[in-house]
């Protein structure tokens, strides 16, 4: 009598269900291909779209609308209000505040006697008080612009993290710094978070000459101390220069506004942060170096940054989001974006 395997018809994992796994993974693959290429069809599209818009804008003169500037002003005073609380001072972080971390939510640094000292007793600047601010971000759109003298005709200029403004690039971006922000992941990397050699970092911060140092100490915990520190060099080399620290509570409060309007980012750049407080302190505001695709209005590849092309980590910011909503206040004049070649004095 023959003997029959009683597993001959199982298959168990045998050809069919192997030739089923493959053609449902060759399934999935495909399907996942149009998707991408879909999202990537549609991003060029919307790139396409928004450069032949920005164009058309641009063959018009830009002007401020005053009416709207003042709406949208008024905005940002109740939901912000930079003239107040931009900055940790004295006077809206007592001694002995409990203050509450942007990111670290549970984290509270309790506001001691030394702390306290190193606060302004006020906000150093008030309502409009700029006639015209630059804020200037490092955007690649910025080489070869020649806006370097535009940029330092203006009332105040904000800068961002430590940009270089050498010799090198002076006719595109300009030498007049009156406020300069400081990540403090560029102190921990390129300066070993001060707690070694300190001169290096002095050396590069007169660069920009009585500028204030503006840093996200609040941020969250692992930036406390190294921003302090900064106050501490300052101080042992005898700088005039001031050092701030950005008021959690209005970092939430930007995030949250712009949120409102589509910003959806782990964390907006400092480049929106300095925008933001700058339409409250500044009658007319002006953007340079602010752009978040790899070629400009004309269709011609820039790097990243003016001075480099190292691209940031992705996820971090939104960047192509913040410049949407940028141009759309430009096309409704409430602040002017530059892109392309300036021609001032």
């Amino acid at each position: 009598m023959r003997y029959a395997d009683p597993s001959a018809n199982r298959d168990l994992l045998g050809n069919r269900t192997l030739l089923f796994i493959f053609i449902c993974a060759f399934a999935l693959v495909t399907l996942l291909q149009q998707i991408l290429y879909g999202r990537n069809y549609i991003k060029r599209v919307k790139q396409s779209e928004l450069f032949d818009r920005w164009r058309s804008l641009q063959m018009c003169k830009w002007a401020m609308n005053i009416s709207e500037a003042n709406q949208f002003k008024s905005t940002l005073s109740r939901c912000c209000n930079a003239p107040s609380f931009l900055f940790t001072t004295q006077k809206n972080t007592p001694l002995g505040t409990k203050l509450k971390y942007e990111v670290d939510t549970s984290g509270i640094y309790h506001i001691n006697q030394e702390i306290f000292r190193m606060f302004p007793k006020d906000m150093p600047y008030y309502r409009s008080q700029f006639k015209k601010c630059a804020v200037v971000g490092n955007g690649g759109i910025l080489k070869n612009s020649r806006c370097g003298s535009e940029i330092n005709s203006a009332d105040f200029v904000f800068r961002c993290n430590l940009p270089p403004i050498s010799e090198k690039y002076t006719m595109d971006v300009g030498v007049k710094t009156d406020v300069v922000t400081v990540n403090p992941s560029i102190i921990t990397e390129r300066f070993h978070k001060l707690e070694k050699w300190r001169r290096p970092f002095y050396r590069v911060l007169q660069v920009y000459e009585n500028a204030s140092v503006l840093l996200p100490a609040f941020y969250n915990t692992r930036n406390t101390d190294v921003s302090i520190r900064v106050k501490y060099v300052l101080d042992d080399f005898e700088s005039p220069q001031a050092v701030y620290y950005f008021h959690p509570q209005y970092l939430v409060n930007v995030s949250r506004y712009w949120l409102s309007l589509g910003v959806r980012a782990k964390r907006i750049s400092t480049g929106l942060i300095l925008a933001t407080a700058a339409l409250e302190l500044c009658e007319e505001v002006h953007l340079f170096g602010f752009w978040a695709f790899p070629m400009n209005p004309s269709g011609l590849y820039i790097t990243h940054h003016y001075y480099d092309n190292v691209k940031p980590r992705p996820g971090f910011h939104a960047m192509p989001s913040e410049i949407f909503n940028f141009l759309h206040l430009h096309s409704r004049g409430i602040l002017r974006v530059h892109t392309g070649t300036c021609s001032c004095c």
